[in-house]
């Protein structure tokens, strides 16, 4: 609780002396060591997104979009919803196969405030629980807080069990549920609210590298340490 007080002697948040607020998130490209985060093109991606996103019905049963039944409908969604500034859609390039693996968005870009959200993941069967996955939401993290973010959102499904697992073991903090927060495809939805802050992130950046390194996996692929472990010391 803040000690600090206005001239009412009524508690106030600390000053945040020095702050403006970032610029918006570009159509930058974002390298990284297993995949690249790029801007999504639709004559680029896809037919590569349209082959790995759609091959399972079921990962398609917490967005509010999808199951999409062939191309031509997949591509008519793209043009719609992937080419704005918010969401900022990315497509997910695996660097080993070369192939456009996945999709990821911010979303509720907010400057004034600082905050910004990561949603509408979507990952093929490649790229599920792969390094290269891992990496990009570094990628874009890294890539928000340079710009001055303050605050790095997730939010979820409470009943996607899948996607509250994945923030957590991301290492962001969930703060609670929104009840009856939306409705999409004609059902209710609690909205389960994660994020990280600004001033956590040196530590869950030391820990991402860690985890990232080619010297945290033996030769058959398996970690030595868990992502979870190496957010959590930042060693």
């Amino acid at each position: 609780m803040s000690t600090r007080t206005n001239e009412f002697g009524q508690p106030i948040g600390p000053p945040l002396p020095g702050w403006t607020p970032p610029e918006r998130p570009a159509r930058t490209t974002m390298e990284g060591e297993y995949c690249t985060v790029e801007p999504f093109d639709v004559e680029a991606h896809l037919a590569d997104l349209f082959e790995a996103p759609s091959a399972i019905e079921t990962d398609w049963t917490y967005l509010p979009y999808g199951p999409f039944g062939d191309v031509a409908a997949f591509e008519e969604w793209a043009q719609e919803r992937c080419l704005g500034d918010d969401p900022l859609f990315y497509t997910v390039r695996d660097n080993e196969t070369g192939k456009a693996g996945g999709v990821a968005s911010y979303l509720r870009i907010t400057p004034a405030s600082g905050t910004i959200e990561v949603g509408h993941i979507h990952l093929g069967p490649a790229l599920k629980g792969s390094r290269a996955a891992t990496e990009a939401m570094f990628l874009m993290m890294e890539y928000a807080f340079s710009l001055g973010y303050r605050r790095y959102e997730w939010k979820c499904d409470a009943l996607n069990a899948p996607s509250r697992n994945a923030a957590l073991r991301l290492g962001f903090t969930f703060e609670g549920t929104w009840r009856q927060g939306t409705v999409y495809k004609g059902r209710n939805r609690d909205t389960d609210w994660f994020s990280i802050t600004d001033a956590e992130w040196p530590r869950l950046r030391e820990g991402f590298h860690r985890w990232l390194d080619a010297a945290n996996f033996d030769a058959d692929g398996g970690q030595r340490h868990r992502l979870q472990d190496c957010v959590a010391s930042g060693e």
